[in-house]
């Protein structure tokens, strides 16, 4: 394993897969930008945990956007998402090429003798890996090719500090600041100097409990809102709190900090879930998926929630209490029109205008968009590949992975331009985009504050006041990905999607077809034929040779497929699901057979 970003969490030393023989190896193939990538470290906690003494999970890190090259990126990534195992930084996708890896996340787990014994792509394989390892630690052990011990993991050093990673913040009525502290696992409320800390709400202990201050426990919070003042009595709590890594949302009463699970089951939403006009019932029995931000929109008397982990915006209603879709069909990409028909990727941030224009950060696309009137449309940004700093008319500007928009008194939005360390600002009168200000460390949102704007420096750890009328000057570059594109011929291809069920499971067929295969392209002319959704894991496409101006597009294909333990009527069932986003070139000579793997061994 190479990577001219070099090691982290291993004090210094650099690893070899010769040097963990004897081991059982994850390489755990992420980007930190990726919601995905985040389940998945998520999913990875209890196996390291399990198996730790013969199990080493090792994260390669390649990056999809140029900010997350930067190593000072990475190892604040790192410390942000609590990855406690080895990373290897992968900038120039080094080790990702020698594994022949095509998508965020991907696991290939290697054996002790060094073979790679299954790749998985996507999240929800935790099963898959634990049925392996079930099976196949004892052959080895019995081999004598199984060592036993400690893993190469060495933990930094805690860098002590108020705010840990903050996520978003509001002001409260008294003129306080309530800030997520991320990183911290809790709230903390800031007087007017954005330092001195009135209380903190949360133990700062990861974890799903409700009660008072002192004892309740968040996981990773981010988005923060507060009800209109005639809705509080009916509800019982002031601030709904979009607790992020546990899939649900909070309600927090200001009089005494006391915290209550409204919404989410605490277990994260999967295909097959309950979804669409089936999400009826008790909020606090439907699965979510990484909530990242929450508003209340007055239009609506609902408030919007930035389903991140699905691509979609759900509406709570805290009043009835009920929970519906708003938007979004779960594929990720940037497709505009009716609301339930669009596609979101990874909304991160949300506001309402004066005009009850719903604006959202599409931090996967880079993109800026809103819902008004019952339609959806992008101000900036044109897919999930392309991104940058560039000033001027919406449709030339660019943003790079934003996670944060705020309403400004003027109408125009603030943008929290997260991997530019930017605020920027777009004008729908004018349609224009300007940069108030640079120099900013990661920043995830912002609040208005009289002529200021707050804004939370996530990375730096700090809440900064910029005032609104500041102008800066952005830098005009343009990048695409550097992932490499894949040289397609035009006409026929055939698409396959490889799925072998894990060790001691079978399709589960009970209820029809265990499978199902979306697929699409940007721009659409791309695909002339194949377009669709479909049970079959394998399905010929017809590729456009005129079918985008420069030869270059993206396939976007989704797959799923249904799995139970071998066990008869109460047998266990497990969903596999990943996206693929696949950049490409139609040229002659180029393959005419794509093949993705969702789960083999």
């Amino acid at each position: 394993m190479v990577g001219r970003g070099g090691w982290i969490n291993t004090g210094g030393e650099e690893l070899r897969l010769a040097d963990l023989r004897g081991r059982w190896i994850i390489l755990d193939f992420w980007t930190f930008c990726c919601i995905n990538c985040l389940h998945v470290l998520d999913e990875l906690r209890p196996l390291e945990e399990q198996y730790g003494d013969v199990l080493t999970v090792v994260g390669v890190h390649s990056p999809k956007f140029v900010h997350e090259a930067e190593h000072e990126a990475v190892v604040a990534a790192v410390e942000r998402y609590g990855v406690h195992h080895p990373v290897l930084d992968d900038p120039d996708l080094t080790t990702w090429q020698n594994y022949a890896v095509r998508a965020w996340p991907t696991l290939t787990l290697v054996d002790p003798e060094g073979y790679v014994a299954a790749q998985f792509s996507g999240e929800g394989h935790a099963h898959a890996l634990t049925a392996i390892l079930d099976e196949l630690i004892p052959a080895h052990e019995a081999k004598g090719t199984l060592r036993r011990g400690d893993g190469p993991y060495i933990p930094p050093e805690p860098v002590p500090t108020t705010l840990r990673f903050p996520g978003k913040a509001i002001v409260l009525p008294g003129g306080t600041f309530l800030v997520s502290d991320t990183g911290n696992h809790s709230l903390v409320e800031l007087a007017d100097d954005l330092e001195t800390v009135v209380r903190r709400i949360g133990s700062g202990e990861r974890g799903l409990v409700d009660g008072g201050p002192g004892e309740a426990r968040f996981s990773e919070p981010q988005g923060l809102t507060l009800l209109p003042s005639e809705l509080r009595p009916h509800t019982g709590y002031d601030v709904i709190v979009a607790d992020t890594v546990n899939h649900v949302l909070r309600g927090v009463r200001l009089a005494d900090g006391h915290v209550t699970t409204i919404a989410g089951t605490g277990t994260p939403w999967m295909q097959g879930d309950p979804n669409g006009d089936d999400v009826s019932g008790d909020p606090r029995a439907i699965p979510m998926s990484s909530p990242w931000d929450v508003v209340w929109s007055p239009a609506d008397t609902t408030v919007v929630v930035a389903m991140a982990g699905i691509h979609q915006l759900w509406a709570f209603d805290p009043k009835e209490p009920s929970i519906h879709v708003l938007a979004g069909t779960t594929n990720e990409g940037l497709v505009d029109g009716k609301p339930r028909d669009a596609w979101f990727a990874q909304t991160s941030g949300l506001t309402v205008t004066t005009d009850h224009t719903l604006w959202l950060a599409d931090s996967e696309t880079s993109a800026l968009r809103s819902i008004h009137d019952g339609v959806v449309e992008t101000a900036v940004g044109t897919g999930l590949f392309d991104f940058g700093f560039r000033d001027g008319p919406a449709g030339q500007a660019l943003l790079q992975h934003p996670l944060g928009v705020t309403a400004l008194p003027d109408g125009s939005v603030a943008i929290s331009d997260t991997y530019n360390n930017a605020v920027r600002r777009f004008d729908p009168a004018t349609g224009e985009v300007s940069t108030p200000a640079t120099g900013l460390r990661e920043p995830s949102g912002a609040v208005v504050d009289g002529e200021f704007l707050v804004v939370v420096e996530s990375a730096a750890h700090r809440l900064t006041r910029v005032p609104l009328g500041s102008a800066a000057t952005a830098s005009g570059s343009a990048h695409r990905t550097q992932r490499p594109a894949l040289d397609v011929a035009p006409g026929e291809v055939e698409l396959v999607v490889v799925f072998d069920p894990p060790p001691g499971q079978k399709l589960d067929e009970r209820y029809g077809p265990a499978t199902r295969l979306a697929v699409s392209s940007t721009p659409a002319p791309l695909l002339t034929g194949g377009v669709g959704r479909d049970t079959a894991l394998a399905r010929r496409l017809t590729i456009a040779a005129d079918g985008c101006s420069d030869g270059a597009g993206v396939l976007h294909v989704a797959a799923m497929a249904a799995s139970c333990d071998d066990g008869g009527e109460n047998a266990a069932c497990h969903i596999h699901q990943q996206d693929w986003g696949i950049p490409v070139r139609v040229v002659d000579g180029g393959t005419s057979r794509i093949e993705l793997v969702l789960s083999g061994g």
